[in-house]
C-alpha cells in the first residue's frame, strides 16, 4: 500500500479509511485503494456520499458485509461509536510476518483440560522446541506433490513442439540445410505447500510436532509457506528456512506470541485473505490447515474464509486429531458448514498420519463430504 507520507495531507483519511478495513479482514488491495482515491478526485466530491458510493464501488465489500462496511463508514468518517458486528471479537486479529519485530506483551500461564482448552480469550505465552523431523518425508516431499504445467520451457527430443527460433538458427548455422527439428515441451513444477497450524490451547498437545513437520516441509520443498494462528496470525517460513532444526524451532518460538491461548480461527484465516501477498500463497496451492475445528460462537466468518479458501487453493484439507478418534463425526455447526467446502477431512493426530497424508497429495480422493457421508 502507497505510504502516507508521500501524499498530500487531503488524502490521508482515505487512505486511513483503507486501513482500518484491511485491520478488519476486508480484502482491500493497494489497486483498489489507488482507484479509490482516483474516484474521489473525479466526484469533488460534493457530499460525504459521494465518499462512500466511491469507497463501494472500489473496495469492494462482500454483500454480506455490506452492514460491517457500514459501520465501519460511519464510525471513521463521522465520529460515530466503534462499531460493533456480530461475530466480532472484541480484539482485533493481527498479522505478524516474520520479518517483523516481536511485540513485547505480558506472558500468561495457562492450565486447562479437555475441551475448555478452546476459547476466545488471547493469551500469550512462548514456548521451546528442541527435538528433530522426519529426515524420510523431508526427502520424498518435493516428488510427492502434485505438479502443474510451468510457463516455462524446456529443451526435449520428443513429444514437444516445435521451437522456431531455434530451428531458425540451426538452419541459419547449418547454410541452408534442414536439420532435425528442434523442440520445446513446458515443464512441470510442485504446486505450493501452505500449511496454516492451529496454536491455540486446544491444540497444544499436538503444536510441537506440527512444527517439526513443518520445518521438514520447508526444507523438503522449494515452495512451502508455513503460518500460525491462534488469535493472531504469524508467518514462520523464514524461521524454518535454517537447516538446524533446534535452531529453526527456537527461533520460529520467539515470533509467535500466542501460543496455547484462544481461538479466533475465522478472523485469523479471514486475515490471512485479506493480505493480497498471503493470499497469493494459496492460489494453486495444497492447503492443509492444522485443526480441531473448534470455533466457539458464530462460525460465519469461518465458512466464509474456508468459502475463499476452497475457490483459490488446488486442494483445500484440514487435518484434526480429533478425526483420529473411531467415533469422531463432523457433527458440529462450524465443522458441517466448512465439510462440503473441503477436499479431505483426515486424522491429524499423529506425525504419521500426517505425513502419510501430505505424502499421497499427488493421488486423488473422494471430496470429504462423499466420505464422512458413507461412514455416517
Amino acid at each position: 500500500m502507497m505510504r502516507g507520507e508521500s501524499l498530500p495531507r487531503a488524502a490521508a483519511p482515505f487512505l486511513g479509511f483503507a486501513r482500518l478495513l484491511r485491520r478488519h479482514a476486508f480484502a482491500v488491495a493497494p489497486e483498489q485503494v489507488t482507484s479509490f482515491m482516483q474516484a474521489v478526485t473525479l466526484l469533488g466530491p460534493r457530499s460525504m456520499n459521494d465518499i462512500r458510493e466511491a469507497a463501494l464501488a472500489t473496495l469492494a465489500p462482500s454483500p454480506d458485509r455490506h452492514d460491517e462496511f457500514e459501520a465501519h463508514f460511519r464510525g471513521y468518517f463521522y465520529g460515530d461509536a466503534k462499531p460493533t458486528v456480530e461475530g466480532e471479537e472484541d480484539d482485533e486479529t493481527r498479522v505478524k510476518d516474520d520479518r517483523g519485530t516481536r511485540e513485547e506483551e505480558k506472558q500468561i500461564a495457562r492450565h486447562e483440560k479437555g475441551g475448555e482448552l478452546s476459547s476466545a480469550l488471547e493469551q500469550l505465552s512462548s514456548r521451546d522446541f528442541r527435538r528433530g523431523a522426519d529426515d524420510q518425508f523431508r526427502r520424498r516431499l518435493a516428488c510427492a506433490l502434485p505438479a502443474r504445467r510451468s510457463f516455462r520451457t524446456a529443451h526435449t527430443r520428443s513429444r514437444g513442439t516445435l521451437d522456431l527460433r531455434r530451428s531458425l538458427s540451426e538452419i541459419v548455422s547449418a547454410d541452408g540445410d534442414i536439420p532435425a527439428p528442434q523442440l520445446r515441451r513446458r515443464q512441470t513444477v510442485p504446486r505450493k505447500l501452505l500449511l496454516l497450524i492451529d496454536v491455540s490451547g486446544s491444540m497444544k498437545q499436538h503444536t510441537a510436532d506440527y512444527l517439526k513437520l513443518a520445518h521438514a516441509a520447508v526444507q523438503g520443498a522449494d515452495r512451502a509457506e508455513v503460518f500460525t494462528f491462534g488469535t493472531r496470525l504469524t508467518r514462520i517460513t523464514s524461521a524454518l528456512r535454517i537447516r538446524g532444526r533446534e535452531q529453526a524451532l527456537a527461533r520460529a518460538a520467539g515470533l509467535v506470541d500466542d501460543w496455547d491461548g484462544g481461538t479466533r480461527m475465522g478472523p485469523t484465516l479471514l486475515a490471512f485473505l485479506s493480505v493480497p501477498r498471503f493470499s497469493a500463497f494459496a492460489r494453486g496451492a495444497c492447503v492443509v490447515i492444522l485443526s480441531d475445528g473448534l470455533e466457539r460462537g458464530d462460525h460465519s466468518d469461518l465458512e466464509t474464509a474456508m468459502r475463499r479458501f476452497s475457490a483459490r487453493a488446488f486442494r483445500l484439507s484440514l487435518a484434526s486429531p480429533l478425526a483420529g478418534d473411531p467415533r469422531f463425526r463432523p457433527a458440529t455447526a462450524a465443522l458441517g458448514a466448512i465439510l462440503p467446502m473441503l477436499d479431505d477431512l483426515v486424522d491429524g493426530s499423529s506425525v504419521g498420519s500426517l505425513t502419510d497424508f501430505i505424502l499421497s497429495l499427488a493421488r486423488p480422493a473422494p471430496a470429504a463430504s462423499v466420505i464422512w457421508k458413507r461412514v455416517s
